[in-house]
């Protein structure tokens, strides 16, 4: 009976154990790519107006203010703005290729009678490209400044582990693996080229947005747009492109715009194979609502930037 006792004692304290491992309080923390930080019936311009305000409020400075898709999009309206604060560029200088997290990003939406807020999670873009921080001071100012509503994007969250080590599924891209577009003599002339070139692409449905300067570093962010020109241009088309990965109840709009790099002598872009899948997560890689749809748009997307910076405007911009 003693032995019994013992026994069965070992094994309640063992299930114990187990099941404070399990517990909330000592679960992994998971993150999720965007929040939303508002969503109702309201005037369109009336909370763009007041989107603004509230980011400007909260000490941020907003670089870009656009409409990036057609009239005739899915989606009735859509402004997208990108802001950055003298705290992110502080925190992002610190670590390689940071310079692409000083863009923080928010999307307004439209879509029959519902509207959105939702913003890209600083601390998820943190943990993605491997900042010395997980930039939560950033993300409770947004929520205080915006709003946080729930976090979206993804099912079951994604960790800080996985996160800085992502990628899609073996033979894609990690975060430090980006299209290297062009080279120069050095950053001087690079970044007189890139800025050159890109406000002459039109003809290649390519328009700068916006400019962020890493303070301390020769290093600069550049936004971008992408139209597609033509039925064969359509596979780089930021409409085209969303309008295949963007069809969940609240969506990632957010995602937008593209970013170009000028890093010292090397213009570079990350890789769409990366990029997309780390705010999409849970996109499957075939079925009807795939990744398979948009097989031709990361060879599309790596030409005609490289083609706009170098300004290559005749390119004939192939996607095989």
């Amino acid at each position: 009976m003693t032995k019994f006792r013992k026994l069965l004692t070992y094994l309640i304290l063992a299930l114990s154990a187990q099941s404070a491992l399990l517990s909330p309080a000592h679960a992994v923390e998971r993150f999720r790519p965007f929040v939303l930080a508002w969503r109702g019936h309201a005037d369109f311009q009336t909370r763009v107006a007041e989107v603004r305000q509230a980011l400007e409020s909260a000490g941020f400075d907003i670089v870009a203010d656009f409409s990036p898709y057609p009239e005739d999009a899915y989606l009735d309206e859509l402004r997208i703005l990108v802001f950055t604060s003298g705290e992110l560029k502080r925190l992002a200088a610190r670590s390689r290729y940071g310079g692409f997290a000083t863009a923080q990003r928010v999307s307004i939406s439209r879509h029959r009678g519902d509207v959105q807020v939702a913003y890209v999670n600083p601390t998820y873009m943190a943990h993605a490209y491997r900042l010395s921080t997980d930039l939560k001071g950033i993300t409770d100012k947004l929520a205080g400044a915006l709003g946080r509503v729930r976090d979206f994007g993804s099912e079951k969250g994604l960790t800080e582990k996985h996160l800085r080590t992502y990628r899609y599924t073996f033979g894609m891209e990690y975060f430090d693996e980006p299209y290297e577009l062009a080279s120069f003599a050095n950053h001087e002339q690079a970044l007189r080229e890139v800025t050159r070139n890109l406000a002459a692409a039109t003809g290649l449905g390519i328009t700068p947005v916006y400019r962020i300067d890493i303070p301390g570093k020769d290093e600069t962010i550049i936004g971008v747009t992408r139209r597609g020109r033509g039925k064969e241009d359509r596979y780089y088309d930021d409409h085209w492109i969303m309008d295949n990965v963007d069809f969940g109840e609240l969506h990632t709009t957010a995602y937008l715009p593209y970013e170009v790099m000028v890093t010292g002598n090397r213009v570079i872009a990350m890789s769409m194979r990366f990029r997309m899948a780390v705010y999409h997560p849970d996109l499957s890689m075939k079925g009807r609502d795939s990744f398979m749809n948009i097989i031709p748009s990361p060879l599309a997307v790596k030409n005609v930037l490289g083609a706009a910076v170098t300004g290559n405007l005749a390119a004939n911009i192939t996607h095989k």
